[in-house]
């Protein structure tokens, strides 16, 4: 038992949870930032939420998605929306707890993710991928909605990197038999590493240009 919290699927509904919160909050800013109505920010928040665990629940067809089937997925994203239309989010508060609740719903959702794919009984590789899905997927489908290219493409400060790290510790710890430990420091893992790779502005490379060394007159 940690945290009065009794099984792994409670910690891993916690998780989930915290993660729709975050990723709906993430959704109703972007919303705000395109001017849209009140619909626009219920369907942002909600593909922003709940698009990455959408994908990882039809990927392991096992039986319908969580989020259409529990009646708290929906209801949270909504008030997330609902607390971003009315709250304007922006100035130097939201600057300083931007990158917070960012790195918590990669954190959340990645080792959410992970976990899993391993307790369908999946292997390390997929199970990392699955995180990984969970973690990014929301923000890809939100990025297409409004037009733009997934800043996962672009190198936004190793922010997929980040989450297949997360995966890969969520599984590591797991199969060391401390599922607990695994959730909440996987999830430690991911959040850290994303709030380091935003302040240090670390990023992969765009584009590698390969020269070929040329002949000199002498050879």
């Amino acid at each position: 038992m940690v945290g009065g919290i009794a099984s792994v699927p409670d910690l891993l509904r916690v998780l989930d949870l915290m993660g729709v919160c975050a990723n709906a909050l993430l959704g109703g800013a972007v919303a705000r930032r395109h001017g849209f109505d009140p619909v626009g920010f219920a369907a942002l928040a909600i593909v922003s939420a709940l698009g990455g665990g959408l994908i990882r629940d039809t990927l392991l067809q096992h039986g319908t998605p969580v989020a259409l089937t529990n009646y708290a997925y929906l209801t949270t994203a909504l008030m997330a929306a609902g607390v971003a239309f009315l709250v304007r989010v922006g100035g130097r508060l939201w600057d300083r707890l931007f990158p917070l609740v960012d790195a918590l719903a990669l954190g959340c959702w990645a080792s959410a993710g992970a976990q899993k794919a391993i307790a369908l009984g999946l292997s390390w590789l997929p199970a990392i991928l699955l995180g990984t899905v969970t973690a990014v997927g929301g923000g890809v489908v939100r990025d297409i909605a409004v037009g733009r290219i997934p800043t996962i493409f672009r190198g936004n400060t190793l922010y997929a990197t980040c989450a297949v790290i997360a995966s890969l510790t969520l599984v590591l710890i797991q199969y060391l038999g401390h599922p607990h430990t695994g959730l909440l420091i996987s999830t430690v893992v991911g959040a850290v590493l994303c709030l380091l790779a935003r302040w240090r502005g670390w990023m992969l490379p765009e584009n590698l240009a390969w020269r070929r060394n040329k002949p000199t007159k002498d050879q």
